[in-house]
């Protein structure tokens, strides 16, 4: 598969940068905000953009067509005067060995994306220092889509950038900032509650989770880039492991990474089974309805 994954388990994921790992495109919608100039959000748009896919995140170096695809759409409900009071969807995914496939890989939604700008701000992140919430939000979920996509590759890969994720979600818990920046930072809040950074990294980190984190690993190399070889193979390997899902949630009741995984592949799972065997089906089409029933109409898929 990717070259870059070898060199990286070697060095591991330095945060002394020499590649660019991500493609992203980045979307700033400004609709709720009256007013006829919106230029100050198209230069927030451009800032990001360029900061994401510009800077070099770990000592990796990929090819252009090697760089992780994945798309931001931030939301503005509100300014005050450099206040934006803002909604986040993030998605990331990577392709499917011998297909045209791409599967998606994180589909998180950040209600709490709120920070403070002013145009032409310069966007900067520097290690184990808070200079912005912004800047540490960005970073932060920049080390996290690194780090799934190496996961995907490379049993419990991507461990340095998750790393890096609970050293910047560390930091900001520190920092001075206002209470409407520092939600979702926090072990627990009143607005998010246990679904927000903290929990996500928290999940990732925590000895319990690490039959979920290779599950990730299986599901997607030995799982999907299977499947141009052997569908009924690949499919197989998915299916046989579906239920460190369900030990996962049991282990931590409510899990928050659960849902993140099944907000990206609660679709793609319909999809797989529905071609699947009477026994797969059976399997996992109970063991999601049982974690996850308010997709049902998702998971019906699978027995039509």
């Amino acid at each position: 598969m990717r070259k870059t994954i070898s060199i990286f388990l070697l060095l591991g994921c330095s945060l002394l940068c020499a590649g660019q790992e991500i493609n992203c495109r980045v979307t700033v919608n400004s609709d709720q905000i009256e007013g006829s100039n919106k230029q100050v959000f198209e230069t927030l748009q451009k800032s990001i953009e360029d900061y994401i896919n510009t800077s070099k995140w770990t000592n990796m170096v990929f090819a252009d067509a090697e760089r992780i695809e994945s798309s931001m759409m931030i939301v503005v409900g509100k300014v005050n005067d450099n206040e934006y009071t803002c909604e986040m969807t993030l998605q990331s995914r990577r392709p499917v060995y011998g297909t045209s496939y791409t599967t998606p890989v994180l589909n998180i939604r950040d209600r709490y994306f709120n920070f403070t700008y002013q145009e032409f701000d310069r966007l900067e992140y520097q290690q184990n220092t808070f200079t912005t919430n912004l800047t540490a939000m960005l970073a932060y979920y920049c080390y996290l889509i690194i780090g799934f996509d190496l996961a995907t590759y490379s049993r419990l890969g991507g461990q340095g950038c998750f790393d890096a994720c609970e050293q910047i979600v560390q930091t900001c818990q520190g920092a001075s900032m206002s209470e409407q920046e520092q939600q979702a930072w926090l072990a627990y809040d009143r607005s998010s509650g246990n679904k927000n950074r903290y929990a996500i990294i928290s999940n990732l980190q925590d000895a319990a989770f690490k039959p979920f984190r290779e599950y990730i690993y299986e599901y997607h190399r030995l799982g999907l880039d299977q499947m141009a070889a052997n569908v009924a193979n690949g499919r197989a390997r998915i299916a046989e492991g579906i239920e460190i899902l369900q030990k996962a949630n049991a282990a931590r009741p409510a899990t928050y990474i659960v849902t993140v995984f099944l907000d990206a592949k609660a679709d793609e799972l319909a999809d797989i089974f529905h071609g699947g065997t009477d026994k797969e089906k059976k399997l996992v089409y109970e063991t999601l309805m049982r974690i996850d029933p308010t997709r049902q109409n998702t998971y019906d898929r699978i027995n039509k």
